[in-house]
């Protein structure tokens, strides 16, 4: 039984904001003043799989916001209180890039050395026309990048507005979030698990297991070991039709042939919002995920553990 208020550690107002402030010195020692059973415990082993909940895509500060994102973290923040003493694990996945990489504008130029603006889609014919030049001697990898990513049918390539940049404010969790992931991992004697994506300069990765196209066969292997490993998995986190989906898209088919470890995954619905005009075809994706391969699908008012 947890005793500290949610109050006390989560302040609604100041989610998404730019006066958020992190006294994990405070956090921690609420935590250690429970007393709650050590994670390591735990017969039933549940982790939450937060993906990308990141200063950079909450709305109101973010440079990439996705709508919707301050009231998912309220209500991630609520469930992760409430389920304290019976969540064994969080692990967040942490978008993370430099400045020069395939969908950032510094790649790319135009005839006259204009860069793209942010959303502009470039596609293997554009290369081939002229229209587009990556900068830098990249031409070669990039004409290639372009024709595989359209070959294997994966998301065109769009050019974002800089985000995550490595060290910048953008790419820290967002601080609320922060302050209940510490709360929970102190109350629960666990570390909480940090993965981070999306380093590699010539190529997308909005999946957390593998990037869109590279060539080396990479996947993250910590995470398909920890989804294997648990007996409830909750996925949450930002944007739902971009890197939770091409999480759990990538997850379920590594585990394709067995149905049994898909059908522990459970997606907090309203937890996670799409890229606007994405909201249709992601409420199909996920659709078909649930019949394909039993992936639950609910809302966080609907699961106690």
């Amino acid at each position: 039984m947890i005793t500290t208020p949610y109050s006390q550690i989560v302040q609604v107002e100041q989610i998404a904001s730019h006066t958020s402030t992190e006294n994990i010195a405070e956090i921690i020692a609420l935590a250690q003043a429970e007393q709650l059973t050590p994670a390591s415990q735990d017969r039933r082993r549940i982790l939450l799989l937060a993906i990308d909940v990141q200063n950079d895509f909450m709305e109101g500060i973010g440079t990439l916001p996705v709508s919707g994102s301050k009231g998912d973290v309220e209500r991630l923040t609520q469930w992760i209180y409430r389920n304290t003493a019976k969540l064994t694990q969080v692990m967040c996945s942490l978008d993370c890039h430099s400045v020069h990489q395939i969908f950032h504008a510094s790649w790319w130029v135009d005839a006259s050395g204009n860069q793209p603006s942010p959303f502009t889609i470039i596609t293997h014919q554009d290369l081939l026309d002229g229209k587009w030049i990556a900068a830098d001697g990249t031409q070669a990898h990039s004409l290639d990048y372009l024709k595989a990513l359209e070959k294997g049918g994966n998301k065109q390539l769009c050019i974002w507005p800089y985000h995550c940049l490595e060290g910048t404010k953008g790419s820290k969790l967002e601080s609320e979030f922060t302050k209940i992931v510490y709360y929970h991992a102190t109350a629960r004697k666990v570390t909480p698990q940090f993965i981070y994506k999306g380093q590699n300069p010539i190529t997308e990765m909005y999946g957390i297991i593998k990037a869109e196209y590279a060539g080396d066969n990479y996947i993250n292997q910590p995470i398909l070991d920890a989804i294997e490993a648990y007996d409830e998995i909750y996925i949450a986190g930002e944007a739902s039709s971009h890197c939770v989906l091409a999480s759990v898209s990538q997850i379920a088919e590594y585990f394709k042939e067995n149905r049994e470890i898909t059908a522990r995954i459970t997606l907090l619905t309203d937890c996670m919002s799409p890229i606007a005009s994405f909201e249709e075809s992601t409420h199909q994706a996920f659709q078909a995920l649930s019949k394909q391969y039993g992936i639950q699908l609910k809302t966080s008012s609907q699961v106690t553990l």
